[in-house]
């Protein structure tokens, strides 16, 4: 029973990393069905790629060389998690100003929405929503999976 435990742990592990993996593509490449824009993606040129290179190397680094593997993994998102609450949610809480909640808003503008925009705080669009929630799924997901 407990081995059998282990095996659905690491499936669910497994799927939660290449879900995470292929949505955070978006940000690379561009993510759109039909008119409907989910992210704009800025190329390989730019820190989001390095990140995806950097999440990448720890999955494998998590598969293959346990168990210092599991600390690579999470420590990659661990600080992938820290630079997005600090790129979003730390202007949701807190506030900003108006120069960074314009341009904000003007670069996620066409992406789809969950909450309406606001003149007031940051909010997030539905794909940054659910980046946020598969790293830190992911997180909690390297530490428990054996």
């Amino acid at each position: 029973m407990q081995r059998d435990k282990g095996e659905k742990e690491m499936v669910l592990t497994i799927f939660v990393q290449v879900f995470l993996w292929i949505w955070f593509l978006g940000c690379v490449t561009t993510w759109r069905f039909g008119k409907v824009l989910l992210v704009e993606g800025v190329g390989v040129r730019s820190a989001e790629f390095a990140m995806l290179c950097m999440y990448s190397i720890g999955v494998i680094a998590f598969h293959f060389f346990q168990p210092a593997g599991r600390w690579i993994l999470f420590g990659v998102l661990v600080l992938w998690f820290v630079v997005q609450f600090f790129c979003h949610w730390y202007f949701t809480i807190f506030g900003c100003s108006e120069k960074k909640l314009t341009g904000y808003n003007e670069c996620f503008k066409d992406s789809v929405r969950i909450f309406p925009v606001s003149n007031k705080r940051l909010i997030p669009d539905l794909y940054h929503i659910v980046l946020h929630l598969l790293i830190l799924l992911n997180g909690i997901l390297c530490l428990i999976t054996h």
